[in-house]
């Protein structure tokens, strides 16, 4: 596991905490969709950098 792997993991992860607390103060759905789809993005990002090998 390198430091980029981690570093977009764990941005993916706080990006979906804030999806969770934008849900539970009733933004705009637009916007926690964008913030959905941007923690998706940096998690699965990350996971792909990951040395398996």
């Amino acid at each position: 596991m390198n430091g980029t792997s981690t570093l977009l993991i764990a941005a993916g992860l706080f990006l979906g905490t804030g999806v969770y607390s934008f849900a539970k103060q009733g933004l705009p759905r637009g916007v926690i969709v964008l913030l959905a789809i941007a923690s998706a993005l940096c998690l699965v990002a990350g996971v792909l950098r990951l040395d398996v090998w």
